[in-house]
């Protein structure tokens, strides 16, 4: 049992206090039978990215298929050096962060700097560029190129109410499964309990 499996049992046997699956449970709507498969994730992340690639300005010269393979990574966990690994393209964790950052993807330790990021962006909404970036914030160029895409990425992502990295997060992740299947239990075990309750009135 996978820990993906566990959670969604744990998630079963506490709202429902039972740990066997009815046959009326298995066979309810809405549970993993709606779920698309993974040529269809597959399918629907690739237009994911050729829409993301059609409105914005990519840096990355990754083909789209190799940026699809960066979505799924992304959300099985993978970090950028086992991304490049299994890319069709000769590519190094720059390139993958690259490609992150043209697809919203941004780890928490992409935030990281030695200096305030908030001056980074005062000096970018000056249109200054990154050597000059550099120099005031007593960094090398390279570092505060790298900061400059996080900081683009975060606006871009914020004016697109993060809907593309919403629209890969709900189809890559059990996160609206495991609530679907807890609310499928609940139901039924409120259905159950209220079968077993005997009605006794006189009219």
């Amino acid at each position: 049992m996978d820990e993906k499996t566990a959670e969604l049992r744990d998630i079963f046997v506490e709202t429902t206090g039972s740990e066997s699956v009815t046959e009326r449970q298995e066979e309810s709507p809405g549970s993993l039978t709606d779920a698309p498969d993974d040529e269809e994730r597959n399918r629907r992340v690739a237009e994911l990215v050729a829409a993301m690639r059609e409105r914005y300005e990519f840096e990355s010269d990754l083909s789209n298929e190799d940026l699809r393979r960066v979505v799924r990574g992304f959300f099985d966990g993978d970090t950028d050096a086992e991304l490049a690994a299994v890319l069709e393209a000769d590519a190094d964790e720059e390139d993958v962060f690259v490609a992150r950052t043209d697809l919203h993807l941004l780890r928490e330790s992409d935030a990281d700097a030695s200096f305030p990021v908030d001056e980074l962006r005062s000096l970018l909404a000056d249109g200054a560029d990154d050597e000059a970036c550099a120099a005031a914030l007593d960094t090398d160029a390279e570092t505060a190129a790298r900061h400059r895409r996080v900081v683009e990425a975060r606006r871009e992502a914020t004016r697109a109410n993060d809907r593309f990295r919403a629209d890969f997060e709900e189809l890559l992740t059990d996160s609206n499964l495991s609530a679907r299947l807890a609310e499928d239990a609940r139901r039924d075990g409120l259905r159950d309990a209220t079968e077993d309750i005997e009605t006794d009135v006189s009219l």
